[in-house]
């Protein structure tokens, strides 16, 4: 490889976003969401690969602190905006970047690192496993009833706009960062990106709304929403397009939901990323209507193995050694012991003999309690060297709550 890869300078940084903006199809972002782009980026975090006096590769991260099973907050990298020019391709410049990377995390610290990616397939090879899913759905609200739980009348609501609930969203949201797994703890900043609505990114909606749901005075829950229009021969065929919503309770969440599927001129509802374990699909009358699909969003990888399997908790007590391969971060191979349970754990070297293998790809997926380790097994990812360990281990790494990305970056 004849490029050379180097910390960006702030003062390039729109020679290299503009290599990301043409491998994520040319199209010019609104000036409001380039700016904030500019702003977040951690300058001292990201790569460029340069071919003279040209940028033709681009690697950032994030400083995030990711909910784990348990209720704790751990470093995390969050990898973003990889591309490589369509004309320097298998030159290794990827593969370079991102061992880079991993390296600068490892330096850091922190344990994790994580992703969301446009091309799936590729980020295996570096280690990274699917640990998150969501759920995108339709609600036909001609033919769907919602029905409620008591108490749901209980709760008052509020539309105003997403830039004056700001505050109230975002003490809502850091409230259940800690009960689901996989949420993003926000840094300062990040509130603004639910503010971004550049009209060219609207799909013929209207700007966001949001509804609030108070209790007593105290906001309890939020939604930003938006209305897309549509009249068809027989009458009004809108849709109301739900791009957030949180509630602290299930009352909270019902009346939000209740509200969205009441909106007048609409016949649907659609929702474009939901936890798989979402309280809505219960209150639906017919589920089928809604037409759910599954989606991968969130790829975990354990850049240091045991800090990062002794940062959560467990569900049921562990006590399995790990044959761990990887390749690509060498200091992570060989066996170790992971001791745990609910109130704790600890993960350390050993030679003792390995109760299962497999790879760190499998460990990240497995990470955050939502892919199970028996699933894996089963597909020929997971070898069980004593029996008993697979399901002992699949048990203690579960987690009650499906973990979930609320947002990406």
């Amino acid at each position: 490889m004849t490029t050379e890869l180097r910390v960006l300078d702030p003062a390039e940084w729109d020679d290299w976003y503009a290599v990301l903006e043409l491998a994520f199809g040319g199209v010019p972002e609104a000036d409001e969401e380039r700016a904030l782009w500019r702003e977040l980026t951690e300058p001292e975090r990201s790569l460029g690969a340069w071919d003279g006096d040209r940028c033709v590769g681009t690697a950032g991260a994030f400083t995030f602190r990711l909910s784990v099973p348990g209720g704790n907050v751990v470093p995390a990298a969050g990898v973003t905006m990889v591309s490589v020019a369509g004309t320097h391709r298998r030159r290794g410049i990827l593969t370079s970047m991102m061992r880079r990377q991993l390296e600068d995390v490892r330096r850091l610290g922190e344990p994790l690192a994580v992703l969301t990616a446009s091309e799936p397939e590729i980020y295996g090879r570096f280690g990274y496993g699917v640990a998150t899913h969501t759920v995108r759905a339709v609600i036909d609200t001609t033919r769907v009833r919602l029905t409620v739980p008591e108490g749901t009348d209980g709760i008052s609501l509020r539309v105003t706009t997403p830039a004056d609930a700001l505050a109230d969203a975002e003490a809502v949201y850091a409230r259940l960062v800690t009960a689901r797994p996989g949420m993003v703890e926000r840094r300062p900043g990040w509130e603004r990106v639910a503010l971004l609505d550049p009209p060219a990114d609207r799909d013929g909606a209207s700007p966001r709304q949001c509804v609030l749901a108070e209790r007593d005075g105290e906001v309890v829950g939020y939604a930003h929403y938006a209305i897309r229009p549509k009249w068809s021969w027989p009458g009004p065929d809108g849709a109301v397009v739900v791009h957030q919503l949180a509630g602290l309770d299930p009352l909270a969440e019902a009346a939000l939901w209740r509200y969205l599927c009441s909106v007048d001129l609409t016949a649907r509802v659609e929702i474009h990323s939901r936890p798989v374990d979402d309280g809505w699909q219960h209150l639906v009358t017919d589920l089928r209507r809604c037409e759910p699909t599954l989606r991968p969003v969130l790829f975990v990888r354990l850049v240091d193995v045991g800090a990062a399997l002794a940062a959560r908790t467990y569900q049921a007590p562990v006590d399995v050694v790990f044959e761990v391969e990887d390749a690509f971060c060498p200091w992570n191979e060989g066996r170790w012991r992971l001791t745990g349970d609910a109130k704790g754990a600890e993960c350390v070297r050993t030679e003792d003999a390995a109760d299962l293998a497999l790879s760190v790809r499998e460990l990240g997926a497995a990470y955050l309690g939502g892919v199970s380790l028996v699933s894996l097994a089963a597909a020929g990812l997971v070898r069980e060297l004593r029996e008993g360990a697979l399901t002992e281990a699949s048990v203690g790494f579960g987690s009650p709550v499906a973990p979930w990305l609320p947002h990406g970056f």
